[in-house]
C-alpha cells in the first residue's frame, strides 16, 4: 500500500469517527481529534493537534478536555519533565464501546423498560394490546441482559462463551 493509499484509508476512518461522535452526542471535531490521536505514532500536544486538524486552539482545548473527561483520550506529561501536556487516544475500542453501552444504551433500555412495564400494568388483562406489550417487554428484558453482558465481559470472553455455546 502506497503512502497515498494509506493516507486515504486513514482519512476515511477518521471521517467515520466524526460521524460516530455525533451519534454519541459529541461534536464532529471530537471525532476528528480522537481519530488523529488514534493514528498518531506518539502523543500530540494542543499546538500539534491545531496543525493536524486546522481547528482553532480554543476548539482543540475544549475538545481535548471533553474527550479526557469521557475517557477517550489520556493526558501525558512531556518527556523530560516539560510542561507541555500531550494527549493519546484510548486504543482499546472495546473499553470505549462498553462505556457507551453503560452510559447511553443501558440507560435508554432501562427507561423504555420501565415505561413498558407501567403500560403492561395499566392495560386491562384482556386488552388486545396486552400481548404486544408483553412481547415488547420480553424483547427489552433480553436486550437489557445483552447490554449488561457486553458491559461486564471483554470481547474475547464473550466470543469464547459464544463458541462454547455453539458446540
Amino acid at each position: 500500500m502506497s503512502d497515498a493509499d494509506s493516507s486515504v484509508a486513514r482519512e476515511r476512518v477518521i471521517e467515520s469517527m466524526e460521524q460516530s461522535a455525533e451519534v454519541y452526542g459529541l461534536s464532529r471535531s471530537s471525532g476528528r481529534i480522537y481519530g488523529v490521536l488514534y493514528f498518531a505514532a506518539e502523543p500530540l500536544s494542543i499546538p500539534e493537534l491545531v496543525d493536524e486538524t486546522g481547528y482553532a486552539k480554543s476548539t482543540v482545548s475544549n475538545v481535548t478536555r471533553t474527550l479526557s473527561r469521557v475517557g477517550l483520550i489520556h493526558r501525558k506529561s512531556s518527556a523530560g519533565g516539560g510542561r507541555r501536556v500531550r494527549f493519546e487516544a484510548e486504543r482499546d475500542v472495546w473499553f470505549i464501546l462498553q462505556d457507551v453501552f453503560q452510559q447511553y444504551i443501558q440507560r435508554e433500555v432501562q427507561t423504555t423498560l420501565r415505561t413498558i412495564r407501567r403500560a403492561e400494568e395499566q392495560a386491562p388483562p384482556d386488552a388486545r394490546e396486552q400481548e404486544h406489550i408483553q412481547n415488547l417487554r420480553e424483547t427489552y428484558e433480553d436486550l437489557e441482559e445483552i447490554v449488561q453482558l457486553a458491559s461486564d465481559y471483554s470481547a474475547a470472553e464473550l466470543r469464547e462463551a459464544l463458541e462454547a455455546y455453539e458446540q
